[in-house]
């Protein structure tokens, strides 16, 4: 008989490890091999002794040991095969894990790169911007040299001639996303969503590359972060209307109407799904498609485009809001050329009032208004209405620059009416020297101003006033030639991440400081 193995107790067997156990499970084993013999032995004597009733029982017994013999074996090998299944496991775990390590550690060198890839970028996009600006510095003073050669035809044509008005002066980008509208941005917010500042950012790259002509920049640069939202927000997504809308505008300057308005029309579905049909956004993008059409010369396709527009804008903002008197003028403008004058004159005064009380009397947005208010008028042929219009804007630009109108101090048009009635009496009148030396203080650099000065020197012609005439256009030809530069001094500024030109220039009425910030670097 082999010597019994006895169990250890319960606290022992807790303590053991793995390898003890399968240790001890095969030293049992061979103890139970060792005793199922003993007992197969037995049973075979037994069964060949002649003592029937002796030799059946205990043959019974010895049966049902080695049944439990054979229980006990099997139990033991399945032990075994687990602790060999667990080794594989916990090795297998082991290779996981050490792989998990390798690409934390690829990873982290990953960034690293990356980051070193991006300050080298932040660094090359200065370095061009300063560059590029050196370059238009110097392009400027070129210019200047031979300024007092070169005016244009364009200054000599008459505001008051029949062709078709100019889209870009009315219908300006209106994607509500530029950092210069404030109240785009509040009414967005107001709807519950409001454009992520890195796409700002990215709109204010891209339309500096666009003014630039630099379209081989612009629209990959559209096109990858298009991608990008897509990849992660999926293509139903405000940001992925926002994306379109951008390179829908880059498009529109390219004249590439069919792109963009199949960009846009995406963009304005999306954001119908996204946000509803009554958001902020969704009169942006209703505003630039109005304005593609209307540039593609589509003013009724474009004229229920700008309707809506202005219905959300009301309903959102209220009536007496900036932003649905700018809306108010683009309709103006789309009825205008079409000939609908009633309808032109309609949308022109309401826009007025709003601008006037909510912004003042001497907001310019005032004074473009009632210059394109005048301009409706002259197409009419009426000529009092829109020459009332016109000394309006010049008398309130008077006012605000050398103070209330009295016999001393008389606006530009009412020097260029003396001028004609006395033109019998004086032959020779010099205008630079006599008008309230409006052409060198007053600030008739704005657009509006200027335009004024040729509109009403042309409705002075049609009138048979040609000494008024001359008076006018004289005036508004002096006031661009007047920046003569003799001593200038640029110094480059690097704050952050913004880059800035200041410098100072010696003109012919003084000396005048000036600060251009260029265009914020972030990352994208």
């Amino acid at each position: 008989m082999s010597t019994m193995v006895y169990p250890r107790s319960e606290e022992a067997l807790e303590r053991l490890t793995q390898d003890e156990i399968v240790l001890n499970t095969k030293t049992v084993m061979q103890g139970l091999e060792t005793l199922r013999g003993e007992h197969a032995q037995l049973l075979t004597s037994l069964l060949d002794c002649t003592q029937p009733p002796a030799a059946q029982e205990k043959s019974g017994l010895l049966r049902k040991s080695l049944e439990a013999i054979d229980l006990g074996l099997g139990e033991a090998q399945v032990i075994i095969a687990l602790s060999g299944h667990l080794s594989a496991v916990e090795s297998e775990k082991q290779k996981l894990r050490a792989q998990v390590r390798r690409l934390c550690q690829e990873n982290q060198w990953l960034r690293d790169e990356l980051a070193g890839t991006q300050h080298k970028l932040q660094r090359s996009e200065q370095s061009v911007a300063q560059l590029e600006e050196e370059k238009k510095h110097l392009e400027f003073m070129n210019k200047i040299k031979k300024f007092d050669d070169d005016v244009s035809q364009s200054e000599e044509k008459a505001a008051g001639e029949t062709s078709k008005d100019s889209l870009d002066d009315l219908f300006p980008n209106d994607d509500d996303q530029g950092q210069a509208q404030p109240s785009g941005e509040v009414a967005a917010q107001q709807g519950g969503y409001e454009i992520p500042a890195r796409l700002r950012t990215l709109h204010n790259l891209v339309i500096q590359y666009a003014s630039q002509g630099r379209y081989e920049v612009a629209v990959p640069l559209c096109k990858q972060a298009l991608e990008d939202l897509e990849k992660t927000s999926g293509h139903d997504h405000p940001d992925v209307a926002t994306m379109l809308n951008i390179l829908a505008l880059v498009y529109r300057d390219q004249n590439k109407y069919k792109e963009a308005a199949h960009l846009l029309n995406d963009a304005l579905a999306i954001r119908e799904k996204t946000l509803g049909k009554d958001h902020p956004a969704v009169a942006a993008t209703l505003n630039n498609l109005a304005v593609l059409y209307g540039k593609r010369g589509k003013y009724k396709e474009a004229e229920p485009l700008c309707k809506r527009a202005l219905e959300i804008r009301e309903k959102v903002l209220g009536k007496y809001h900036p932003d649905v008197a700018k809306q108010l003028n683009n309709l103006a403008l789309l009825c205008q050329n079409q000939g609908k004058y009633e309808e032109v004159e309609y949308y022109y005064r309401q826009a007025l009032e709003i601008y006037q009380s909510k912004l003042g009397a001497d907001d310019p947005n005032v004074a473009k208004t009632k210059n394109n208010l005048a301009t409706c008028y002259l197409k009419q042929g009426k000529f009092k209405d829109a020459e009332s219009l016109y000394k309006e804007i010049l008398t309130r630009a008077h006012e605000k620059e050398f103070g209330s109108v009295n016999n001393d101090n008389k606006p530009i048009w009412m020097h260029a009416e003396e001028r004609e009635e006395s033109k019998g009496k004086r032959k020779e009148a010099s205008p630079c020297v006599e008008y309230g030396s409006w052409y060198k203080a007053c600030k008739v650099d704005s657009p509006t101003v200027n335009t004024t000065l040729k509109s009403l020197g042309a409705l002075y012609r049609r009138q048979g006033k040609l000494q008024a005439a001359e008076t006018l256009e004289e005036c508004s030809t002096k006031t661009r030639k007047q920046v003569l530069v003799i001593r200038y001094q640029v110094l480059v500024i690097l704050t952050s991440n913004t880059l800035s030109i200041s410098g100072t220039i010696l003109t012919r009425s003084g000396t005048s400081t000036y600060t251009i910030s260029y265009y914020t670097i972030q990352d994208l």
